[in-house]
């Protein structure tokens, strides 16, 4: 895998009611972000979680109402068919401290979040289908 090195950090709070998966997406493509890294704390109301099914190659989705805390969601950015593509993963905590974890997916509505993105110069990252797992894993 290539050396990469910082080029800048940006920090940016998120819109209420946004979903959390595209607004990060938004946020690190108005920067120009082709390879990078983020993190995020906040809450939502409402999540969408996924498990990937290593037996049959598919995901699986969980489905999580009311509101919850983001613990923690890490993520970075490549390109993935030519364009920045945000894969990341999140645990969130409900009211009573379980946490729920896995693959951030696209139906988790923003209460607050404050994210930091830090973006990396160096070769580009590109995601290929890889037959062995079926997911598309990063080729540099």
């Amino acid at each position: 895998m290539p050396e990469v090195k910082i080029e800048k950090i940006f920090m940016e709070r998120l819109k209420k009611g946004e979903d959390l998966l595209s607004a990060l997406s938004r946020a690190a493509s108005s920067h120009g972000m082709r390879l990078g890294k983020v993190e995020a704390i906040g809450a939502v109301t409402g999540a969408t979680l996924g498990f990937y099914r290593q037996e049959d190659k598919s995901y699986e989705t969980v489905r999580l109402e009311g509101g919850l805390e983001i613990i923690s969601l890490i993520g970075n950015i490549s390109l993935k068919e030519g364009k920045p593509f945000l894969h990341a993963h999140v645990a969130f905590g409900d009211e009573s401290g379980r946490a729920f974890g896995g693959h951030l997916m696209e139906g988790s509505e923003i209460f607050a979040c404050e994210a930091v993105f830090t973006v990396f110069s160096g070769p580009d990252l590109v995601r290929l289908p890889d037959e062995a797992t079926g997911l598309w894993l990063w080729r540099g």
